[in-house]
């Protein structure tokens, strides 16, 4: 049963929905906690779209080669930033990705800084380790390790994200996701990002748990268009929050605590 309704009258009386709904002091709680996971998981969100920049590896192609045509389609396809190659080693060459001062908006997001791609192997097999901590999302800075293998018997993609929480005077979270490969999904660059994991958010209260499942975004909005996030909160709490975008910058979760009613609260970027 959802509650929106009940939501704005709660604060006066959880009885007058009837049910098992939270308290005027639960349902604060809870919107300020989803609030926080919102704007944390906008971040690891950030880091997979600064790393989607990058064409993915073609199997087979000469390294070098490939590394080439790629920076050149990147600084074709988003004027505003440029890319450049580097060799490291015998093995391994780097792209290293600039924007401007003033930041440059790619699919909703303004990036500033820079960001060095390294390319380790080819053709059988291919790993990719970003380091994103040059980089700033929405006047974020952005402390990231991103990366993948491909061309191997296992395709995988993860994100470790830290730093304050946007917004959030106080607080801080750290995220490792990885990317699920639902059917039809591609790996990076498409107009979808999936992606599970553990994570932590702490504060003056203490540390909360979380867990993303099945979190799918499309590009260019602020919160998730489904997936699920289960909150073990610091004051012995267990929150289920269920993503339910609306608008590009107002949003619902439902948000179930403990073992009581499901109630909606609004979600403002």
């Amino acid at each position: 049963m959802r509650r929106t309704a009940c939501l704005a009258l709660a604060v006066l009386a959880t009885s007058a929905c009837g049910g098992n709904l939270p308290t005027k002091e639960e349902v604060e709680d809870a919107t300020a906690r989803v609030g926080r996971v919102a704007a944390s998981a906008h971040q690891v969100r950030g880091a997979f779209e600064a790393l989607g920049l990058m064409p993915v590896y073609t199997c087979g192609e000469p390294r070098r080669a490939f590394l080439g045509h790629a920076a050149e389609g990147l600084s074709s396809r988003i004027s505003c930033a440029t890319a450049t190659v580097r060799p490291v080693d015998d093995v391994t060459d780097a792209v290293v990705v600039s924007f401007p001062a003033g930041g440059c908006d790619v699919h909703g997001l303004r990036f500033t800084g820079h960001a060095v791609l390294e390319y380790r192997g080819g053709e059988d097999l291919m790993e990719l380790n970003a380091d994103l901590r040059g980089l700033a999302v929405d006047g974020q800075p952005l402390q990231a390790k991103v990366g993948y293998g491909t061309c191997s018997d296992e395709t995988h993609l993860f994100a470790e994200v830290e730093g304050d929480v946007p917004g959030r005077e106080g607080h801080t979270f750290h995220i490792h996701s990885r990317v699920g490969m639902r059917q039809g999904l591609p790996l990076i660059g498409g107009a979808s990002l999936l992606f599970d994991g553990p994570g932590e958010l702490t504060g003056p209260g203490g540390t909360d748990r979380l867990t993303l499942t099945s979190v799918l975004y499309e590009v260019g909005d602020y919160l998730p268009k489904e997936g699920t996030a289960l909150l073990e909160s610091a004051n012995g709490h267990v929150l289920k929050l269920t993503f339910q975008p609306v608008l590009w910058r107002v949003g619902k979760v439902e948000v179930t605590v403990d073992d009581k009613d499901p109630i909606t609260v609004p979600v403002v970027r």
